[in-house]
């Protein structure tokens, strides 16, 4: 991983690194699929539950001091409905499973055994405090959407070598702002799981 090292914080000691994971996720979810809008108050607002949950974890890849990418997650059962809600329905207990929040890393970092330095971390994290099922979703975009580029890699390869599984029957939408549109609409998101071996 070259010059990059990686930390890993919990709880109120996130805090101090809201700022840059807000920035990181208004410039790596600006490229597809995401092509996401964002909005540094909205971050800073959404981003505030991860220092409010003592069992949250943010795993940091730094160059030097500057922050080049993170991965989070916290307890389901502490997250938003929108992830919540589908596992209710479908009986899961949302008290065993741990929600990866995102996973951003600056490009040029990318390809250096970063991403499944964050999984490993979040899983370790997740088995450490007794969970049974690690879990995230992604957004579904179609194949012939116009400002998918011509060179676009999906990541479910990457996943799938991870141990993760595609769950379609469990999905959600989330709502934010395209760079395209003028107003925020509904985007559809599927569920990956993991399994945690005892």
């Amino acid at each position: 991983m070259s010059n990059v090292r990686l930390i890993t914080c919990q709880g109120r000691e996130i805090a101090p690194y809201l700022d840059d994971l807000a920035r990181l996720r208004i410039d790596v979810f600006r490229d597809f699929p995401y092509l996401y809008d964002g909005d540094f108050e909205y971050e800073s607002q959404y981003l505030k539950r991860y220092a409010e949950c003592p069992d949250s974890l943010f795993v940091l890849a730094l160059d030097g001091d500057r922050v080049v990418g993170a991965a989070t997650g916290m307890p389901l059962a502490d997250d938003v409905e929108e992830f919540r809600a589908p596992f209710e329905r479908a009986g899961y207990d949302i008290s065993r499973i741990f929600y990866y929040g995102e996973s951003v890393l600056l490009g040029e970092y990318r390809g250096q055994g970063i991403g499944k330095a964050f999984m490993s971390e979040r899983e370790a994290h997740a088995a450490n405090k007794g969970f049974d099922i690690v879990a995230f979703c992604a957004v579904e975009r179609p194949d012939d959407h116009p400002r998918r580029p011509a060179n676009y890699q999906p990541l479910h390869g990457f996943w799938r070598s991870q141990g993760y599984r595609q769950v379609p029957e469990l999905h959600t939408t989330f709502h934010w702002k395209d760079i395209d549109d003028d107003r925020e609409t509904d985007k559809p998101m599927v569920f990956w799981l993991k399994e945690l071996q005892e």
